[in-house]
């Protein structure tokens, strides 16, 4: 094994970020649409690239590319950085000589892409901070505040309020169980992540999602534009539709679509449309994705109407962001307050008594 092949072995366990992804594209579409070997591009994008571990690829790359080998072909060996639809839609640019606009392509859809993951990020930061905000105040209180005050409430032999009573019990708890309340959560933490690799544990909590209210419109619209724009992009590409809804499949995060489209594929490849099988789960997919499917398969134009149904998706999944948003916030003020207040009661109540007694 050379040099080459070794370091990309060992950069399979290293990320590549999505940005350098969409820079690799860029950049290699306009290197060949500017008429130079895909060879000599790679050379050129290994040696501006900053990312070590995009850079070890690019290497393998060249390596496979100077022995003969198709670019897509070699790209199948890195599967944690290159995807089926990006490996795909070059090997469709490679056969048709319209690699560059299809990398082109690729570029513009991992932008979109990224654009969402970053404004879901973006909409959970603030829940986030009030969260941790919450659990610091509290903690601070129960940790630190209550118990200089406990042995004094303790010493005065009154009857104190149920929520003070109820706060010494958590607090005694805590402090004297601490360390293995936060082992266990540890332990928690950890059991539920290694569940997740299951595919069946996952399969159920994303089915789950779709009785949430506002998580299912959330999810729907954020799957549909992914839906209608990578198998846009895939046919565009001249790929049938066949090979492009299994494509479009193994894209999905989410295993109930992941699911649902590998039956797709079974079913069109059987001689049934695409839009009939949509309409039948009318659960994950609305009837407008099935309606206007439908005819764009009957009159040709199926092409145009993904590409209009992702952008329609795009704006809705922003807005399913932006209503989700609005709904967490006041439920994270609301129970920080509760909180928060349910302590403060309990420890100035007993107080307040006794210094009302005091004063009588």
């Amino acid at each position: 094994m050379n040099n080459s092949r070794w370091i990309s072995k060992i950069n399979i366990f290293n990320r590549v970020k999505t940005q350098d992804k969409i820079n690799f594209a860029r950049h290699l579409s306009i290197v060949v649409k500017a008429g130079l070997p895909i060879l000599e591009g790679l050379r050129m994008i290994k040696r501006q690239t900053p990312s070590r571990s995009l850079s070890s690829i690019i290497e393998q790359l060249i390596v496979d590319v100077s022995n003969g080998q198709f670019l897509a072909a070699s790209m199948e060996r890195f599967p944690h950085v290159f995807n089926s639809f990006f490996v795909n839609i070059v090997r469709v640019g490679e056969a048709s000589g319209t690699l560059a606009d299809n990398l082109l392509y690729l570029s513009s859809e991992l932008k979109k892409t990224r654009d969402l993951k970053n404004k879901i990020r973006s909409a959970m930061i603030y829940p986030i901070i009030v969260m941790i905000a919450t659990v610091v105040l509290v903690s601070f209180l129960i940790f630190f505040a209550f118990p200089k005050i406990l042995p004094i409430l303790s010493s005065l032999n009154v009857p104190l309020p149920l929520p003070t009573k109820i706060l010494m019990v958590i607090s005694q708890f805590l402090i004297d169980n601490g360390l293995y309340v936060i082992i266990g959560l540890v332990i928690f933490g950890i059991l539920m992540r290694l569940l997740l690799f299951l595919d069946s544990v996952r399969f159920i909590l994303h089915l789950t999602i779709f009785f949430i209210p506002v998580l299912s419109r959330l999810t729907i619209d954020i799957n549909m534009a992914n839906f209608t724009r990578v198998l846009s992009v895939l046919l565009r590409g001249g790929i049938k539709i066949v090979e492009a809804v299994t494509i479009t499949a193994q894209t999905f995060d989410n295993l109930v679509y992941r699911k649902a489209l590998m039956q797709a594929a079974e079913d069109i490849r059987r001689g049934e449309q695409l839009a009939q099988f949509l309409s039948v789960h009318k659960n994950i997919f609305p009837m407008l994705i099935s309606g206007l499917i439908e005819i764009g398969e009957n009159t040709g134009n199926l092409e145009d109407n993904l590409n209009y149904l992702s952008e329609y998706y795009q704006d809705e999944s922003e807005m399913s962001i932006k209503n989700l948003t609005t709904l967490i916030e006041p439920l994270l003020l609301l129970t920080m307050g509760l909180v928060v207040g349910f302590v403060a009661i309990s420890i100035i109540t007993p107080i307040y008594s006794i210094t009302r007694g005091i004063g009588t």
